[in-house]
């Protein structure tokens, strides 16, 4: 018998990966939602994925339907008619925008473009998963700087950003970079906090970031934001070269199952990840629904209005049940349960509603509820009046 060789087995392919892969952990989605679906059929509550309880607009649907007697031809691969209409949106020129198969893929592939071995790249604690993710596949090195103080959140949804407990400390995050820095990633609003930070303390912040370092900002709920002090970084890429702005479809459009996200920055970044971007990476149902979403604008108003309802109504009647709920300007709430966190999360799960474990985030004591619609929302608490100690 001949020697079969070596065990192929995870850790020997694992050994023979790229650096920056052999640490990396698979990003983790929470629960297997489709052994839950099978399990409690239209009875599930899905509280867990921040998604978009409304749906998309039906302008949207209809152009999804309409795309389907075309599915043996390629999408456009400049998607076009998509980029035309965001450029209108947002008042920038086509060339500076680059469509991606959700934000997540934009996010990996601008650590993958502008930083490597040597490098670092800075974000806060507590910021979205995938900036680490991001950061480890593409070798550079992680320096991550504290986030604001815990505290107590007050009752006002609209709590001033520079107290927001476990925001972006953006003094912390400058006060980071080094002559290595070549990335700096936030998240406005961020998941899975929720928090915001004004859009004088962003301007501020680019001022002082040196022009050398490119700067991420992440605006996948920046729809659903009403904070008075909240603001947008695409009107300051005029202003800034190194400025990056990510946005999806995913949130306040309701298009999650489509997967497309698509980033702002100057035309020559862009050019220069146009070489990486992988062809065809947005499908041609994906672009057109996406295109008619822009166009019904009365659709996202209305659910970012009932989004807005909701989220504080849930979050009054979480905090008269004793529960820590912080402030949000997103459509979920991270909600601080002490010790019984995992009790709670575990007696939702059997009674079939379904929350994000922070666990990950090490926020142990804490789980991330999606805003869900009105009836959504009442299961939620009926569940949670039986499992509360």
């Amino acid at each position: 018998m001949s020697d079969a060789g070596p065990v192929h087995d995870e850790a020997w392919f694992a050994s023979r990966a790229q650096p920056g892969v052999r640490g990396l952990k698979a990003y983790d989605p929470g629960h297997d939602l489709v052994a839950l679906r099978r399990r409690f059929g239209a009875g599930l509550v899905e509280l867990g994925s921040n998604e978009n309880p409304y749906g998309p607009s039906p302008d949207a649907r209809a152009a999804i339907l309409d795309q389907l007697h075309s599915l043996h031809r390629y999408p456009d691969p400049l998607g076009a008619g998509l980029k035309r209409a965001l450029a209108d949106k947002h008042c920038v020129q086509t060339e500076q925008l680059l469509l991606g198969n959700g934000s997540h893929e934009l996010l990996m592939q601008l650590a993958q473009v502008f930083a490597g071995p040597g490098d670092e790249v800075v974000f806060s604690r507590y910021g979205f998963a995938v900036f680490a993710l991001a950061t480890q596949a593409a070798g550079a090195t992680m320096r991550i700087a504290e986030a604001l103080p815990r505290g107590q959140a007050g009752s006002s949804q609209h709590t001033p950003a520079q107290s927001m407990p476990l925001g972006h400390d953006l003094a912390a995050l400058r006060a980071t970079l080094t002559p290595a820095t070549r990335l700096v990633y936030l998240a406005n609003p961020n998941n899975p906090t929720g928090t915001w930070f004004g859009g004088r303390a962003l301007a501020d912040f680019l001022a002082q970031v040196p022009g050398d370092v490119i700067v991420v900002v992440d605006e996948a709920y920046a729809e659903m934001a009403d904070a008075p002090d909240y603001a947008s970084a695409v009107p300051l890429l005029a202003r800034h070269a190194n400025l990056v702005v990510t946005r999806t479809f995913s949130k306040a459009y309701g298009l999650a199952g489509l997967r497309v996200g698509y980033l702002l920055a100057a035309p020559d970044l862009v050019a220069v990840m146009e070489r990486l971007r992988e062809s065809f990476n947005v499908n041609a149902p994906a672009l057109a629904a996406c295109e008619a979403a822009l166009g019904d604008e009365a659709h996202l108003q209305w659910v970012c209005a009932r989004n807005a309802e909701q989220r504080i109504a849930l979050t009054d009647a979480l905090r008269a049940r004793g529960l820590h709920v912080f402030p949000s300007q997103t459509n979920f709430l991270l909600v601080e349960s002490g010790d019984a966190t995992a009790a709670i999360e575990a007696g939702l799960l059997a009674r079939g509603v379904v929350l994000r474990p922070m666990s990950g985030y090490g926020l142990s004591d804490c789980l991330r509820i999606t805003v869900g619609t009105r009836e959504e929302n009442r299961r939620l608490l009926d569940a949670l009046d039986e499992v509360l100690p």
